[in-house]
């Protein structure tokens, strides 16, 4: 072309999956490491109505634990997973997210509290989809998960189970609380709400300390396993939230 200068071609099949970078110099490559990094999270659903889901507090951020991560709130029993679907169950967790918790580290406090796989559980699958669709500087930020109430069945499954059914990166941050005063020394009283019937149900543990352990008769059902199945609508998505109130 009229040019004294060497020039040459690498040509690569489409399918081999090899990233450019790796032709760069080593100065090319530093300028690049500033502009290669994950896609900033959609913007929240402007127009989606989550007003029945809020109505039912089952998702709310709260105060701060000990080391100042923000508290992601979650109470099992008010959500009623027959008549969610996991896309919108997503969605909603991801528009609180991404409009409430923008900046700096969180964690969850999940109270398992007195739920049923039939009612209040999603499937452990869509709580794994929910995690993975997240943004990677989102997982970063979540330090820990207060897991409140899981009794042995649930213990059993993760132990067994966990880290086949859930990522390196999730299942190391479980934290099980057996009991409310345990989690005192996580979070000091008032940074988070606890509802009136996870204290109760608390009270009914330490006079029935067996129950946890399979031992003493559950008839209550307060030691219930997750549910493994994917919960996706099984009845209408449109539903009344006083039913569950």
């Amino acid at each position: 072309m009229g040019s004294s200068e060497d020039m040459s071609v690498v040509i690569l099949a489409s399918d081999l999956g090899i990233d450019a970078r790796s032709l760069l110099s080593p100065e090319e490559r530093d300028e690049a490491a500033e502009v290669w990094h994950d896609c900033p999270p959609p913007p929240p659903l402007a127009d989606a109505d989550f007003s029945d889901l809020e109505a039912l507090q089952a998702f709310r951020v709260e105060g701060s634990d000990r080391s100042g991560n923000r508290i992601f709130r979650i109470v099992g029993k008010y959500f009623p997973a027959p008549v969610i679907s996991g896309e919108r169950l997503k969605n909603y967790v991801f528009q609180k997210i991404y409009t409430e918790l923008e900046e700096g580290p969180f964690c969850i406090v999940y109270f398992h509290t007195t739920v049923q796989k039939e009612d209040n559980n999603p499937g452990m699958s869509v709580l794994r989809w929910i995690y993975e669709e997240l943004p990677s500087h989102y997982k970063e930020r979540l330090k820990v998960v207060y897991f409140v109430h899981p009794g042995i069945r649930s213990r059993l499954v993760f132990a067994t189970l966990g880290r086949f059914l859930l990522s390196g990166g999730l299942y190391w941050k479980i934290k099980y609380i057996s009991r409310l005063q345990y989690l005192s020394e996580d979070i000091k009283k008032g940074q988070v709400e606890i509802p009136e019937f996870v204290q109760i149900h608390d009270d009914i543990l330490e006079n029935r300390p067996l129950t946890d352990y399979g031992i003493e008769p559950d008839p209550l059902h307060l030691t219930e396993v997750p549910a493994m199945e994917f919960s996706m609508g099984r009845y209408e998505e449109k539903w009344s939230s006083r039913a569950y109130m």
